[in-house]
């Protein structure tokens, strides 16, 4: 047992942004090769799409709005489906027929986090999602979801119907972009450090200009990133 502290390791992400969905294999590899480091990892939401109703829009209409139009994106998809697999994941822009609003999907990452279990909750939701095509504003499958991770359904179900943790995932995300965190996913070392994977390519998903306080404003400190 190692008498080192537990280094804190915030991954701020989305379960629909496909950098985000390689980027945690690839962290969770690279803890592997550290077993002797101890790390305390959470898992912050971050809105890719905060402008997406709560109850999603068609593929389609979201491509369309974001792209220009399906096909712009089809050349996009081949790179990131390539890099998936290259991490042994998989990628089938072709089967995601509804783009959601993923507020819900943050709070059943919370959710497990009380059961220790949020790692698992955010793999499920991607595999889902990225791998199967499913549709996370149905909330048969958010339920089906977190009991496969171990959570259970009765109660998840009732949760979801409430506005439980809604203020509180909304308020977490808005302090990331208020620090600065535009481009996901992020690393956050010590609630100190920030590290993008710029080595990437393309680079982290993006919502929109990123704004990068001082670090004299209390705000987590970019470094540059090795991929």
């Amino acid at each position: 047992m190692s008498d080192l502290k537990p280094l804190r390791l915030d991954i701020v992400s989305d379960v629909v942004c496909p950098w985000c969905y390689i980027g945690k294999h690839r962290i969770e590899d690279a803890l592997k090769l550290v077993p002797d480091v101890p790390v305390e990892v959470h898992w912050r939401p971050f809105f890719l799409n905060n402008w997406v109703p709560r109850e999603g829009i068609s593929r389609e209409e979201y491509l369309t709005a974001k792209f220009g139009s399906v096909d712009a994106y089809k050349g996009i998809a081949g790179r990131v489906v390539a890099a998936a697999n290259e991490e042994g994941l998989t990628y089938h822009p072709e089967l995601v027929k509804r783009q959601p609003n993923t507020i819900d999907c943050h709070r059943l990452i919370h959710w497990a986090e009380a059961k220790g279990k949020a790692a698992e909750m955010k793999q499920r939701l991607m595999e889902l999602y990225f791998r199967d095509g499913g549709d996370l504003t149905d909330s048969n499958v958010l339920v089906q979801a977190a009991a496969d991770v171990g959570l259970d359904a009765d109660d998840v179900r009732k949760r979801l119907a409430t506005d439980e943790d809604v203020a509180l995932v909304s308020a977490q995300a808005q302090e990331a972009a208020e620090k600065g965190i535009s481009g996901v996913p992020t690393f956050v070392f010590a609630q100190k450090y920030a590290v993008l994977p710029a080595a990437w390519s393309p680079p982290p998903m993006r919502r929109g200009s990123p704004t990068i306080p001082s670090s004299s404003s209390g705000s987590p400190t970019r470094s540059t990133a090795i991929a």
